[in-house]
């Protein structure tokens, strides 16, 4: 098979493989517009543990989960015009894995500015560790989201408490699309050359979050897909291709999600060894707030 002819057929696969993804995610759509339940304030989170994970017949409370790990809270912020429900089968992949602090935040369709959306993503970054007995953040970003969790590390001192970052087809270097006509002033910041896409290619050496970007092959939202990677020289930052994926299926790609799953575990298995520059801050037996409202918006 010649390679031009290769490429044609992997292109034509991809595309099936993107609109398979979209149909699926229109089912699930409405499943995510409403905000995710959240503990109740006072009623603790479970502690962790060190040990191997629950095996697939153990219940809460038996003796076969003492002392096993708890792994700790991750956030998965949507890109734009989205919802939650674009990662629910990545939720659903990691809890069979063990994870059970997963928290699926819904952005305000009228979010209009990356810096204020990750501001307040910071408030919850701090509830999680605080309803989560002190334990540090991982980040999981999809599209514009991957772009609100890069500036809350990178600019605004969110490495402090989240020590992992990953970014799915989140356009670090901007995306022709965002030329667009659409009423949204968020696309604007999307645009390569954008204010603020200047500003996160400024120095970065304090920022000690490892980050990991996936990025699609056949992206059509990121254009080029190429945008996806993320090339600063003063982050620490891991840059997978996906071949044959696109915008939306990538969230979905068994090779995506598996690789979510082995970041994650990564640096769970750092934060369990006793890394001191990821210790956590406060007392480890500090009762939850009240969690702020789930919606990314002023």
């Amino acid at each position: 098979m010649s390679v031009p002819f290769q490429r044609a057929a992997d292109a034509v696969r991809g595309a099936g493989a993107e609109a398979a993804a979209i149909a699926g995610h229109l089912v699930r759509y409405p499943t995510g517009v409403g905000d995710e339940p959240r503990p109740a304030a006072g009623r603790p989170c479970p502690p962790r543990h060190d040990g191997p994970p629950p095996g697939p017949g153990d219940a809460p409370g038996d003796d076969a989960t003492a002392g096993r790990p708890h792994p700790g809270p991750v956030l998965f912020l949507h890109g734009f015009a989205d919802n939650r429900a674009v990662f629910h089968p990545l939720l659903r992949a990691l809890r069979r894995d063990g994870w059970t602090h997963l928290h699926a935040l819904n952005h305000s369709p009228l979010t209009s500015d990356v810096r204020t959306a990750a501001v307040l993503l910071g408030r919850h970054v701090e509830w999680a560790r605080r309803a989560h007995r002190g334990a540090p953040v991982a980040l999981v970003g999809h599209s514009l989201g991957g772009l609100i969790a890069r500036y809350y590390v990178q600019r605004l001192g969110g490495d402090e408490h989240v020590p992992t970052v990953i970014t799915l087809a989140a356009p670090h270097e901007g995306t022709l699309a965002a030329h667009l006509p659409n009423p949204f002033p968020i696309t604007r910041q999307m645009r390569p050359g954008s204010d603020l896409l200047a500003e996160l290619r400024r120095p970065a050496a304090h920022c000690r979050t490892r980050f990991t970007a996936f990025w699609g092959e056949l992206d059509e939202v990121v254009l080029p897909a190429r945008n996806g990677r993320l090339l600063h020289p003063d982050l620490a930052a891991e840059n997978v291709m996906v071949p044959g994926a696109g915008h939306v299926a990538l969230p979905v790609d068994r090779r995506v999600v598996d690789g979510v799953r082995r970041v994650l575990s990564a640096a769970e298995a750092g934060h369990r060894s006793g890394r001191p520059e990821r210790q956590p801050d406060g007392p480890a037996e500090r009762p939850p707030a009240d969690p702020p409202a789930d919606r990314l918006s002023a």
